[in-house]
């Protein structure tokens, strides 16, 4: 099943069966989904009317269950054939070795084209029964095809060429009969080879889980299907194996190349406690990895069935093309029809009228307007122009889900390359949404470690996100023994405070000191020694001043200052890290083509436009609860047109869902992104972005080049055809093998397009 009209056939054959409830059919992977109710009808039944239709079903559930219902859907891609030694191939080669001895005898060797037979009267020359073998050979399997198009009322190729094969035969054009059969014999070759490399990029993808895992039972390692692996096992990986199942790291460390998931160019360490993912390659060291999910239901099962299950949603460029074939076909099956008819009622004596001009010869025989009649039915067939956007769909779903970017439908890969605007969440999304110690300031004679003691002290007792950051800054400058505070109290909206060695210390804004009687004395950096870096505030008099503070705060930095009611110690400064792909990833959205790009965040002003002016977007909105990301959203849409909203966190899910393309950053493990999102990025990058357009927007050009190629051909060709500047041969090598070819060559072209590396976080 390798086009449409093929699967409009099968559709057609299946709904005449009692009982079945639900037929998907996905020619680009080759399969048919059945689901059917078992009290009405059975499978048996169901494989009938499929081959009923011309197809042979090469996988299915053989079980006799009692379930109200079942799926035929044990094969999730037609396997790879042998293309060119199939039966189908063998006559086709047959029959061109027909026609070419054919030819031979009718144009080269003419003295020996003798009669050697008759039939009604008429003499068969060598040449003739050499074209009828190749008729024989090349033609039947065409014609075979073509009758069951007619019995399921499907008017395809398969039924027009059939149509001009017997045709030309019964009126003796034996040439044009042979010709034909074995050209679109070697075209439909030619188109399943095209369509089995265009599914390769889906046979890899499945190709990444393995089929077997190593188990720890009882002190033991057992190898066993993966599929029979349960949830809390412990799989053993090696070095070079690829991991069976999603889980977590129990024992050992290592690189572990996780680029089939999440499209990271770069293997990630791993060490106990951390996720990993099926598919992924263990790079070097030894692994036991505890499982999490069950096969079916790891994070590839679900990629690659969301990558199937994309190919089902219609863009709207293909739901048009589909209703455009619908009067296409049947419109030019009349023309030919009158093509064929009407100069045998008009004209009187066919054979003396010609009129020439510019060297055209308008003949007017009957038998020569019959071969342009089934000329135009040649053309008549749509295919090229049909399977143009499922084609490109394929190519670029499975480009985008091994470069680690799920999209879950033709029709969001067609939306996203449409885009206006794109909006972007803050925390998360731009920036790493990890607090970290960016500027250590000392105040008086204290130094780093004791400023970083205390307030690491204080800070063990809270569960801000500010503490952990101070706790992990502490950790890394090799900080140990903190106190234990006594009289631990949180200052709501103010800080912390607590007892340590007799004497009560305090943590927290610039505000809780000024009403302590401070006026933020000298302080020095602690960084070389007393010497500024970057980022470190010292004014010219050494004054720890407001304006000093200040300064931190328009660096979007959070300033935390330690001291107690006598003595200030210090400042920590605190800030999410700007993701280093950010600002390359903001600069290459603009460079394609996406008008504006604007940040959306609940974050407070000064850090929203702080993070703004780092990474180079068009326009921030701050200070935004969800219903605020929503409203910004619909603004958005009304000024620009189609946007997109990229963010990661359970607030942005209201603004994800309002926007014409939601995409959801770091996906890989996280069951709501994956089902919720309409995009997911699996991995963090937000360097995947750029990508994402570009893809997104080539797959829209590819889809429109190839849908305007193939009718501009097809139009050019019917123009011709009544001028005598079309033969049979050219409307099959050109309209239907060579657009079926282009297209499909065309929208493989998707498969090479690649992250740019230079965003690689």
């Amino acid at each position: 099943m390798d086009c449409p009209s093929c699967a409009q056939k099968v559709d057609k054959s299946l709904q005449r069966v009692d009982g079945v409830v639900e037929a998907t059919l996905q020619p680009t992977t080759g399969t048919a989904n059945v689901t059917y109710v078992s009290d009405r009808t059975s499978e048996t039944d169901v494989v009938e009317a499929i081959e009923a239709a011309g197809y042979e079903v090469v996988g299915g559930s053989d079980s006799d269950t009692d379930e109200r219902e079942k799926a035929v859907d044990n094969v999730d891609i037609a396997p790879a054939s042998e293309v060119w030694t199939s039966p189908r191939a063998m006559k086709t080669w047959i029959g061109t070795a027909f026609v070419t001895l054919g030819l031979f005898f009718e144009f080269l060797f003419t003295g020996q084209n003798v009669a050697i037979a008759s039939f009604l009267d008429y003499p068969l020359h060598v040449a003739d029964v050499l074209f009828l073998g190749a008729v024989a050979a090349s033609g039947v399997p065409v014609v075979r095809s073509g009758y069951y198009s007619a019995k399921n009322r499907s008017l395809d190729i398969d039924l027009l060429m059939g149509t001009a094969i017997i045709a030309a035969t019964g009126i003796g054009y034996f040439v044009e009969a042979a010709t034909l059969a074995v050209l679109f014999s070697i075209a439909e070759l030619l188109e399943n080879y095209a369509m089995d490399r265009s599914r390769d990029s889906l046979r890899e993808l499945m190709e990444l889980s393995p089929d077997e895992a190593t188990v720890k039972r009882d002190g033991e390692e057992v190898t066993m299907p993966a599929d029979e692996v349960a949830v809390g096992e412990t799989v053993v990986v090696r070095p070079g194996s690829k991991i069976p199942l999603d889980g977590t790291v129990v024992e050992g460390e290592s690189a572990v190349d996780q680029s089939p998931i999440t499209g990271e160019s770069v293997p990630v360490d791993k060490t106990v406690g951390d996720e990993v993912y099926a598919g992924a390659v263990n790079e070097e060291g030894y692994l036991e990895v505890e499982v999490t999910s069950t096969a079916g239901d790891s994070t590839l099962s679900r990629i690659i069935e969301m990558v199937q299950g994309a190919q089902a949603k219609k863009t709207e460029t293909e739901q048009f093309v589909d209703r455009f074939s619908g009067y296409y076909t049947p419109l030019v099956v009349v023309l030919a029809i009158l093509t064929a008819a009407i100069p045998l009622l008009v004209i009187a004596d066919p054979v003396s009228v010609e009129v020439s001009g510019y060297g055209i010869t308008f003949a007017g025989d009957w038998q020569t307007w019959f071969i342009r009649g089934l000329t135009l039915l040649v053309i008549a067939c749509p295919c090229a122009f049909v399977i143009s956007t499922p084609a490109s769909v394929v190519s670029g779903i499975t480009s985008a889900a091994k470069n680690g970017v799920l999209i879950k439908g033709g029709n969001y890969l067609e939306a996203m390359g449409e885009v206006d605007a794109v909006a972007l969440d803050k925390t998360g999304t731009l920036t790493k949404g990890e607090l970290a110690v960016t500027n250590v300031v000392l105040a008086g004679n204290t130094d780093e470690a004791t400023l970083l003691r205390h307030t690491a002290g204080l800070e063990r007792r809270s569960e801000h996100p500010i503490a952990e950051a101070i706790l992990v800054h502490a950790d890394e400058a090799g900080v140990s023994e903190l106190p234990d505070p006594t009289d631990f109290d949180s200052l709501t909206g103010k800080g912390i405070c607590g007892e340590i060695d007799g004497e009560t210390y305090y943590a927290g804004k610039p505000a809780l000191f000024e009403e302590l009687g401070f006026d933020l004395p000298r302080a020095r950096s602690a960084t070389d020694g007393g010497v500024p870096s970057a980022g470190t505030i010292e004014t010219d008099d050494g004054a720890f001043t407001e304006d000093a503070l200040a300064a931190l705060e328009r660096e979007g930095k959070t300033v935390v200052i330690v001291g107690t009611e006598s003595e200030l110690l210090g400042a920590i400064a605190i800030a999410d890290e700007v993701r280093p792909a950010s600002k390359g990833a903001v600069e290459r959205l603009h460079e394609l083509g996406v008008k504006h790009v604007v940040m959306l965040t609940g974050d407070n002003e000064g850090t929203a436009r702080v993070i703004a002016e780092q990474v180079g977007i068009d326009e921030y909105r701050a200070e935004l609860l969800p219903e605020g990301k929503v409203d910004a959203i619909e603004e958005l849409q009304a000024e620009y047109g189609e946007v997109a909203m990229v963010g990661d966190g359970i607030n942005d899910a209201p603004a994800l869902a309002t926007a014409d393309v939601g995409v959801a950053m770091g996906a890989a493990g996280t069951d709501t992104a994956l089902e919720t999102a309409d995009i997911a990025l699996m991995g963090d990058d937000i360097g995947r972005l750029p990508y994402l357009y570009e893809l997104s927007n080539t797959a829209n050009g590819v889809i429109r080049q190839s849908i305007w190629a193939s009718l501009g051909v097809k139009f050019m060709l019917a123009l011709g055809v009544p001028l005598g500047l079309v033969s049979v041969a050219l409307a099959v090598v050109v309209g239907d093998m060579g657009m079926s070819l282009g297209v499909t060559g065309n929208a493989m072209r998707l498969s090479r397009i690649e992250p740019d590396r230079i965003f690689d976080a």
